[in-house]
């Protein structure tokens, strides 16, 4: 028997245009004929009209006012979950969305790095016709990958740098299989990990263990030709020890997503730096973001209403 239904309208909290608009979103749901309530684009003071919300970012209105709350991200670090079962409050996320995406990302990021494509992009807006260093671009064929983190994000990413031809290990607290690894290394041994790798990977979620996990001591242990790629969480690495590898030349070079500050401040000495490559947080931007939201929350809003458990449910 299933229980009354309790999700008759659905705010979608304003949190801007990335990473896709909240007004688009509505207009995909409402396409969807299993959605069978109200759905409204919200700000903060009036979340307290509707039964469930979706958005991009906590905000403690939401614990007194709705009954479920979706993320339309993976990561749910600054989500307080303690104070969400405390008040009843069923708290969902978006893991399995950006998979592919992400890992596209990667893909293209890794071979930016490796065929010096930045470097020109660089010097086509002042015109200037100049190849790299004849040794300068190399293979990605052959190289090996440390992918950090094995889950949704992670797998994707080696799945798709194995295709390209490189041999990819991996570091994560499970003991992954399934995904083709030459080897998966305990997070203890992350040194030895990425001892032999031209590029790591890092797609761990931002976790107590993992936070800072990425240190002096990695960098230490990588190669000099070695890149770092980061699309997790900007708190992954320790900033101050990842940019003392880069001006003494103790790694090659980086791809950064993510940063401590976010949007990355002016003064960051990341964006003068020629061996990085710097984007807005933006590694699973794609055109189809929002579809793949809507199908999710509109799944959810039916599991709920019949008195199922809705689909990637943290709380």
């Amino acid at each position: 028997m299933t229980r009354e239904r309790t999700i008759r309208r659905v705010g979608i909290h304003d949190w801007g245009t990335h990473p896709c608009p909240p007004e688009h979103l509505r207009e995909l749901l409402e396409e969807r004929a299993e959605v069978d309530c109200e759905v409204e684009v919200c700000e903060t003071d009036e979340v307290g009209a509707f039964d469930g919300v979706v958005t991009l970012f906590h905000h403690d209105e939401f614990l007194d006012a709705v009954e479920w709350v979706h993320n339309i991200r993976s990561g749910y670090e600054d989500f307080p979950l303690d104070a969400y079962r405390e008040r009843g409050v069923a708290m969902t996320n978006s893991t399995g969305v950006a998979g592919d995406l992400v890992g596209e990302t990667v893909t293209g990021l890794v071979l930016t790095l490796a065929k010096g494509l930045h470097r020109f992009r660089d010097r086509q807006h002042e015109r200037e016709w100049e190849r790299l260093p004849w040794r300068r671009p190399f293979e990605v064929s052959g190289s090996t990958a440390c992918v950090v983190g094995l889950g949704e994000l992670g797998g994707s990413a080696a799945t798709r740098l194995g295709v390209l031809g490189m041999d990819v290990e991996g570091v994560d607290v499970r003991p992954v299989s399934g995904l083709g690894l030459g080897r998966v290394y305990d997070p203890a041994r992350i040194e030895t990990a990425v001892a032999d790798a031209r590029f790591v990977v890092l797609t761990t979620p931002l976790t107590d263990a993992t936070r800072g996990l990425v240190d002096r001591s990695v960098f230490e242990a990588m190669r000099e030709d070695a890149y770092l790629v980061n699309v997790s969480r900007g708190e992954i690495v320790v900033e101050e020890d990842l940019v003392d590898a880069l001006e003494s030349a103790e790694i090659a070079g980086a791809a950064l997503d993510v940063f401590y500050d976010e949007p990355l401040p002016e003064s960051s000495p990341f964006w003068e730096m020629e061996n990085v490559v710097v984007t807005p947080h933006a590694a699973a931007q794609a055109a189809t973001y929002g579809d793949r939201i809507a199908d999710l929350v509109a799944t959810n809003v039916g599991r709920l209403n019949d008195g199922g458990t809705p689909w990637n449910q943290v709380v």
